[in-house]
């Protein structure tokens, strides 16, 4: 009986060993007060200690214990041997100060309450805190990680929308203002491509004509103005449009670009531009040197000049110079304001030449579905008494005459010509579309710097983790050795009973 007794282990919680070992009297409840004066003694004592490695190792640890201060005890015994008397005891002070603290700790087994209230500490806080600090690093790399992958996906997708716009506007978007202003210099040809392909539009405009005429029983009114006379004469002035007869000189309207975006290679806009001045005024002036009629007087006898030789035409006496208003006014023969605009630049005659497009795009498609098979008879009887330009047609050809109309409507209408005109009627619309692209470049910039700050915090909580893993380590090996110490001086006041701390989870 004694001995199954003998083998029946003691399992201790470890959270209650301090109070175990109190209510057993196995310590001092006072045993705090006790390892102060242990600690002041023995920081005291490693000031003065021989030059030993295994020594050197201990009193590098973070936390001296009862079982450290035993070998160095032991330590000791080897390096002042010299010390020892007949006697058996030692004069070195080093030995005499170190065995005092062993005494000190054997004392009401102080030891024992110190290195339980140490296994404690480690087991219900420092562990848990170096675990929970190390899952914080690797909840940190996750979230770095994702934030990392949302900056680049939306880094990209800016950047795609950047250059999608670009595209949109027809520039590749190494310099925006740039590229928008090189634009408009390509835009005289264009109007004139598209004005030359209004010239095929003949019989399409003749077709409506004898439609009109047929059914409204009014010949004599002609359809389609605009879109006529431009295929007949091509894109011209509006000038020439409104009177009939073409000008002998044009004066276009110069388009300044704002003053504080231009740069010393700043586009040359060529012929193209909007009203001089803010209120679109022309103010009438000549310069005889250029070979254009500007209204600019160089006459030398002039009194009234300034001092730069230009005649403002303040002076009456000056019959030569005519004072216009608003820029509508202009000899004749002179193409200015507006009048020297082509018609296709004109916004006023542009609409127009677009409506009339569209009309006409309009009636050619009812009269492909009017013969198509599924067509109303009373319809197809109707138009028997037609003119033999309307029964000649076939659905082939109004498809393919459609097909034509609606590629010039969509030269004119598309975002990239709509864009132009914009630039055309006022050049500070190029910094509002240059700032918004450059808006969306900056955004992907912005979200690229973000994906490189997430790399570098992830990296830093990597590394973070790297340090604490260690240390983990080490303390996990230290709490392990602790209480392995604990349970075998436990077990030799047991008669050698096995002793379990429950709960440390290590």
């Amino acid at each position: 009986m004694q001995d199954h007794h003998q083998h029946v282990p003691i399992d201790i919680q470890t959270s209650k060993l301090l109070d175990w070992l109190v209510d057993r009297r196995h310590c001092n409840l006072k045993w705090q007060g006790l390892v102060l004066t242990i600690r002041e003694k023995i920081n005291t004592a490693i000031q003065d200690m021989p030059e030993n490695e295994e020594i050197a190792q201990l009193l590098s640890g973070s936390y001296i214990h009862y079982f450290h201060c035993r070998r160095i005890v032991d330590l000791l015994k080897g390096t002042e041997a010299s010390t020892k008397n007949i006697f058996g005891r030692y004069s070195s002070q080093r030995m005499k100060d170190w065995q005092e603290i062993v005494a000190l700790y054997e004392k009401d087994n102080t030891y024992l309450a110190e290195l339980s209230s140490l296994l404690v500490r480690n087991v219900n806080y420092e562990i848990p805190s170096l675990k929970k600090q190390i899952a914080k690093c690797q909840q940190l790399q996750q979230e770095y990680n994702r934030k990392e992958e949302e900056g680049q996906a939306g880094a990209t997708e800016m950047r795609e929308q950047f250059y999608h716009s670009c595209k949109q506007y027809g520039i590749t978007g190494d310099n925006v203002r740039r590229e928008l202003l090189a634009l408009v210099k390509d835009l005289p040809s264009q109007l004139a491509d598209i004005g030359a392909a209004a010239q095929s539009l003949g019989e399409a405009i003749d077709l409506y004509q004898a439609c009109v005429g047929f059914v409204c029983e009014s010949p004599t009114e002609q359809v389609l103005p605009l879109l006529r006379y431009v295929q007949k004469r091509g894109n011209s002035t509006v000038y020439q449009w409104r009177t009939g007869t073409e000008p002998s000189v044009v004066e276009r309207p110069h388009l300044e670009a704002p003053p504080e975006q231009v740069e010393e290679d700043a586009i040359d806009w060529g012929d193209f531009g909007a009203e001089a001045a803010s209120e679109g005024i022309d103010y009438g002036i000549s310069a005889q040197a250029t070979g254009i009629d500007w209204g600019i007087s160089l006459d030398s006898d002039s009194k009234e000049a300034g001092s730069d030789g230009i005649d403002w035409g303040d002076d009456a006496a000056v019959s030569q110079i005519t004072v216009l208003e608003a820029g509508t006014q202009a000899p004749e023969g002179v193409a200015r304001g507006p009048d020297a605009l082509t018609l296709l630049e004109y916004p006023e005659t542009r609409n127009q030449f677009i409506d009339e497009l569209m009309e006409l795009e309009i009636f050619l498609s009812q009269r492909a579905v009017e013969m198509s098979e599924e067509a109303d008879i009373l319809s197809v009887s109707q138009f028997q008494l037609a003119p033999a330009t309307l029964q000649g047609q076939t659905k082939g050809k109004m498809v393919t005459m459609v097909s034509m109309l609606q590629d010039l409507i969509g030269q004119l209408t598309s975002l990239r010509m709509q864009h132009l005109f914009m630039i055309l009627a006022s050049p500070r619309y190029v910094d509002r579309v240059t700032e918004f692209l450059q808006q969306k470049l900056k955004q992907s910039q912005l979200l690229a710097l973000k994906k490189e700050l997430m790399v570098q915090k992830q990296q830093e909580a990597l590394q973070e983790q790297a340090a604490l893993e260690p240390k983990l380590d080490l303390l996990l090996e230290k709490t392990r050795e602790l209480q392995k110490l604990i349970e075998a001086d436990i077990s030799k006041r047991y008669n050698g009973r096995p002793v379990n701390l429950m709960g440390t989870s290590l």
